[in-house]
This record gives C-alpha cells, sequence and structure tokens, in this order.
C-alpha cells in the first residue's frame, strides 16, 4: 500500500472481494464526489484476497480513479478473511487519522451522501454511522425479504448485546480516531458481524455515537447468503461472551 508524505486525517476503506465489476460503477462517482470536494480524505480500495485475474482490474480501476482524486491507494491483501478483516487490515496499515471509515462498493450509498456522513462526523466530532431509514428527506429502497431480515438482526442485537441501535449493518460508518484506538485491541469478528462487534464494544465502553438517515438503495444481489445469517447469530453470541 502506497503512503502518502501527509497522512490524510480521513482513512475511507472500500472492501472488495472479486468485485471489480460494481467498483467500476460505483468507483468514478465517488472519486469525482471526492475531488469535487477536495477532501482531505484517503480513499483505500482494499481487496479481501479476490482472485488474481480481479489484481490486474482492480489496479487499472485505481490508476482511472487517481487521474481524477489522487489520493486512492490499492490495498491486496493476502488471504481473503472477510469484510470487516480486510477493513481493520487497511485501517490499520494506513496509520495513525483523526477518522476511520469505510463505505461498500455497491453504491447502494451514494458518493455524496457518504461524503455527507462524513463531514457530518467532522463537524459534531462524534463517531456517526448511516442507518437505513425512511424520513421526509431520505429513501429506502430494499426488498421485503431483506428489510425482515435486517430487523430481526437488530432485535436479536437488542437481545444478545444490549444494543439499541436503528442499524447495524448499514455499509457507510464514520469513526473517531480517538473512539477507534480506544477499542481496537477488542476488535475480533473479521465477517459481516464486524460491525455489531464495533458497537457493541463502543457501547460496553461508554462511548457514543450519532446515528444519520441517509438514502440507501439496493443494488444488485447482496453477498449475504442465507447460512451467512445463522453465521452471524452464533457470531453475536461469541461476542457477547467478550463484552
Amino acid at each position: 500500500m502506497a503512503q502518502g508524505e501527509d497522512e490524510a486525517n480521513t482513512i475511507l476503506v472500500t472492501p472488495v472481494w472479486n468485485d471489480s465489476r460494481r467498483l467500476a460503477g460505483y468507483g468514478p462517482e465517488l472519486a469525482a464526489v471526492l475531488a469535487r470536494h477536495e477532501a482531505a480524505v484517503r480513499w483505500i480500495i482494499a481487496d479481501d484476497g479476490s482472485e488474481p485475474t480481479e489484481h490486474p482490474r482492480l489496479m487499472a480501476l485505481r490508476e482511472g480513479f487517481a487521474s481524477v482524486y489522487p489520493h486512492v491507494d490499492l490495498h491486496l491483501a493476502e488471504i481473503h478473511r472477510g469484510k470487516g478483516g480486510v477493513i481493520l487490515e487497511a485501517w490499520d496499515l494506513a496509520g495513525r487519522a483523526d477518522w476511520y471509515a469505510f463505505v461498500d462498493a455497491d453504491g447502494s450509498i451514494s458518493g455524496p451522501e457518504m461524503l455527507r456522513l462524513i463531514e457530518r462526523a467532522r463537524k459534531s466530532g462524534r463517531s456517526t454511522i448511516g442507518v437505513r431509514k425512511a424520513t421526509a428527506t431520505t429513501r429506502v429502497e430494499e426488498r421485503w425479504w431483506r428489510g425482515l431480515r435486517h430487523r430481526g438482526f437488530l432485535l436479536a442485537c437488542r437481545l444478545l448485546l444490549g444494543l439499541d441501535t436503528e442499524d447495524t449493518q448499514c455499509g457507510a460508518k464514520v469513526i473517531r480516531g480517538e473512539d477507534y484506538r480506544r477499542i481496537r485491541g477488542r476488535l475480533k469478528e473479521v465477517g459481516f458481524a464486524f460491525d455489531a462487534e464495533m458497537l457493541g464494544i463502543m457501547n460496553a465502553e461508554g462511548i457514543e455515537w450519532d446515528e444519520v438517515p441517509v438514502n440507501w438503495v439496493e443494488k444488485g444481489q447482496s453477498r449475504l447468503r442465507p447460512m451467512d445469517s445463522w453465521r452471524m447469530l452464533k457470531a453475536l453470541w461469541r461476542i457477547r461472551q467478550r463484552l
């Protein structure tokens, strides 16, 4: 991973796994938004051990994005561990920052929405997470079964972790650097339950955060499979044991 002469005060990671096609659709928009607003953001595309054939595609995409927004790096993990694992790996390799953020590559959260979340966190000085919630100014478009699964997982988080939140799994979060460094040693989950563990530990440590409704539009098929839901419930039990 290339290091710039000056570390940006915000590290934004986009995790990918055999996902160059979706990144090709979303990346140009995000690069353009970051460039247009001259955001002090170091953007890292973090590949979670994809097939080797993906590497040249990701490198080419990174070069294209960098022609628009130069502060973009590509990190290629040696093995596939999971979304949470590659985000943590990229954050740690990037070094000390004021803010650690991530956004999914599927484009469900638009570039402008992600930048709005970052700016909201910087203004408030608090960790800030996006939540899928329809309001007078935001809309949520998702299939009914995905919404049902979302609500079921939230209920499990409340029952097992005592976590009262609107949304643990929305793929857009901005974590204050001091908060991240305080809990980093306790983060163990590398899969989809990474978000729930992070918020659960923050809650147990008395760290507060803001929840901001965002426009969220489902794009294509979810990477989450039925068996993953069972694995996530098992992960919640592991997290409960460690809190």
